[in-house]
């Protein structure tokens, strides 16, 4: 099967607590009546096998809502979202790790959520304890990391699980430049193996080595899709309201 990603008409409602902040999907169904929000509004996207696609937009545009739709982390109230093809995700500057847990033992989480057998988990630990540069710390709680060495982390578990779409929400910032460069190395041969790469954050020209395409979003919305150049250029002139 094909891998790729399509939306038609994606809609995500929050249910917001009384001080209007979004609740936790969980704490949504379990409160079904009060005032919601659409974090994403009629989005129809599709994303093709060897693209590259930055997501751009002011905070609170719809750029995280829509990296976690597509890894089912939200579920789409309205509309449809299909996929096809192995996922990995990073979708905070924390990499999803658990802080109660050792760096070893969110490794060996992550690698089961990408997929990997219990036997490809333990073989891929030294692999992962080395690209990610923890060393000792690879025995320390994530409590105890700082936001740089969690995000290597969560890198280097990913490339461990060889995704076939790879999500990226700001954790790429978190980075120094070295393993930034060896990220966009692993993306770019991703992408050039047929493989989708989709990022969000604010530091274009991170994202500009990654991307070709970009998305604008702006409330939830897709307000323009194209050469990252154009989209760029689009919402740097776009005025803050």
């Amino acid at each position: 099967m094909e891998v790729g990603v399509r939306l038609e008409g994606v809609g995500v409602r929050f249910l917001l607590d009384r001080q209007r902040r979004p609740l936790t999907p969980v704490l949504a169904r379990l409160r079904r009546h009060g005032s919601t929000v659409w974090g994403l509004k009629d989005v129809s996207l599709e994303f093709r096998p060897g693209e590259a696609v930055a997501l751009v937009g002011p905070s609170g545009s719809g750029k995280t809502t829509l990296l976690r739709a597509i890894a089912r982390v939200l579920p789409a109230d309205v509309g449809t979202l299909t996929s096809s093809g192995r996922m990995g995700y990073l979708l905070s500057t924390d990499a999803g790790l658990l802080p109660s847990l050792t760096a070893r033992d969110n490794a060996q989480l992550l690698g089961v959520i990408g997929g990997l057998s219990r036997a490809e988990i333990r073989e891929a630990m030294q692999p992962i304890k080395r690209r990610s540069g923890l060393e000792s710390a690879f025995e320390r709680n994530a409590a105890g990391l700082s936001a740089g060495m969690k995000a290597r982390l969560g890198v280097a578990t990913a490339w461990e699980t060889d995704p076939q779409i790879l999500l990226l929400d700001e954790v790429h910032e978190a980075l120094d430049q070295d393993f930034r460069t060896q990220l966009s190395d692993y993306a770019a041969s991703l992408v050039a193996r047929g493989g989708i790469v989709i990022a969000a954050g604010q530091d274009l020209g991170m994202t500009e080595r990654l991307c070709e395409r970009a998305v604008l979003m702006r409330d939830g919305s897709v307000v323009a899709d194209g050469r990252f150049a154009q989209i760029r250029n689009a919402y740097l002139d776009q005025p803050e309201v």
